[in-house]
C-alpha cells in the first residue's frame, strides 16, 4: 500500500466569533504556526435554512449564544461574500488553501461565485440534493462531504447521484460522527476500511473528518487510509460557542501536522535486510559466533 502525503484542513468554522479580526489571525496560525494545508469556514443563509419558528427560537444553550434567538445568534455569526473573498484573498497572501462549508443552495452559489480549490458539504445537508446538483452541475472544484448522521443506504446514494453527474471523480468522502465532543467509542474509525472497500475506486480520495479531543485518533484515521484530515480549530478552547471546546488550540494543530507527517515518512518498506543506519550498530553490537 501506498500512503498519500497527508492533507490537513483546519476548520475554522464560526470560531470567529463574528470578528474578521480574529478569523485572519486563525488563518495566519493556521499556516505559520500550526502548518496546516487549508481552512475551511461554514456560510449560510440563515432564513433559507431555518424554519421561522427556529430562527425566532432561543438558541438552546444560552450561554453559547451570540444573539437574543437562534436566528440572531447565527447572523451574528456569519460573514457575507465580500469578507469571504477578503478571506479568501488573505489566505492566498499567507500561502494556504482557503475553503468553505455551505449549508443551502445560496451560499452554495455565492461561494463558487469566489472560485475555492474545493467546497464542504457538511453531514447535516449531505442528503440536500437540490443544492448538491446546482454544484455538480456549475462549480468544476472538488466537493468534499461528511457521512456523519448518515445510514449506509443514505451514503449509497449520495455515491449514485454524483456518478449520474459525472463528478464522482471530484468527490472526496469523509468518514465522520457528528457530535461535540465524540467520545473515542464512538469514532468507529473501522468504517473508514469499508469506505474504501466500496467507494475508492470511484470517489477521488477518502478523508476523516474529527471532532474528538486529543490528537492520536487521527494519526490512526491516516494509517487506515484516510489521507485527508479535518479538525475543528481555535485560538482558546475556552470561548463561547458550541465547537471550541473540541477544537484544537494552534499547539494541538501543530503537534497534529508534526505527527502526521511522520508518520507517512515512517509507513515505508525496509528496501534492503540491513539499512545503512543499521549496519553501524550491527558491526558494533551484532553477537559473533
Amino acid at each position: 500500500m501506498t500512503y498519500k502525503e497527508p492533507y490537513i484542513i483546519a476548520e475554522i468554522g464560526c470560531n470567529h466569533k463574528g470578528d474578521i479580526k480574529i478569523a485572519k489571525e486563525l488563518i495566519y496560525m493556521a499556516k505559520i504556526f500550526g502548518n496546516a494545508n487549508a481552512v475551511k469556514f461554514q456560510k449560510r443563509n440563515n432564513p433559507e435554512l431555518l424554519t421561522t419558528e427556529q430562527y425566532n427560537a432561543p438558541h438552546p444553550n444560552p450561554a453559547n449564544s451570540y444573539g437574543n434567538t437562534y436566528g440572531a445568534h447565527r447572523e451574528f455569526l456569519e460573514f457575507d461574500l465580500d469578507q469571504h473573498r477578503a478571506l479568501k484573498a488573505y489566505c492566498e497572501e499567507v500561502g494556504i488553501t482557503y475553503a468553505t462549508s455551505v449549508w443551502e443552495t445560496t451560499s452554495a452559489k455565492e461561494i463558487a461565485s469566489i472560485n475555492p480549490e474545493f467546497i464542504k458539504i457538511p453531514s447535516a445537508c449531505n442528503n440536500h440534493f437540490e443544492m448538491l446538483g446546482w454544484l455538480c452541475d456549475h462549480y468544476q472544484g472538488e466537493l468534499h462531504i461528511s457521512t456523519g448522521m448518515t445510514t449506509k443506504a443514505e451514503i449509497g446514494g449520495i455515491i449514485d447521484f454524483f456518478v449520474k453527474k459525472g463528478r464522482n471523480k471530484d468527490l472526496v468522502l469523509y468518514n465522520c460522527t457528528s457530535g461535540y465532543p465524540v467520545a473515542f467509542k464512538d469514532i468507529c474509525l473501522l468504517d473508514i476500511l469499508k469506505l474504501k472497500e466500496q467507494y475508492e475506486h470511484l470517489v477521488k480520495h477518502i478523508g476523516f473528518s474529527g471532532h474528538h479531543l486529543g490528537i492520536a485518533v487521527d494519526v490512526a484515521a491516516y494509517t487506515l487510509g484516510a489521507h485527508i484530515i479535518e479538525r475543528h480549530y481555535t485560538l482558546d478552547r475556552t470561548w463561547k460557542g458550541t465547537d471550541h471546546a473540541a477544537s484544537l488550540e494552534p499547539m494541538g494543530l501543530r503537534k497534529l501536522c508534526r505527527d502526521l507527517r511522520a508518520t507517512h515518512k515512517a509507513l515505508t518498506y525496509k528496501q534492503q535486510d540491513i539499512l545503512a543506519v543499521e549496519q553501524v550498530q550491527r558491526d558494533k553490537l551484532k553477537y559473533q559466533k
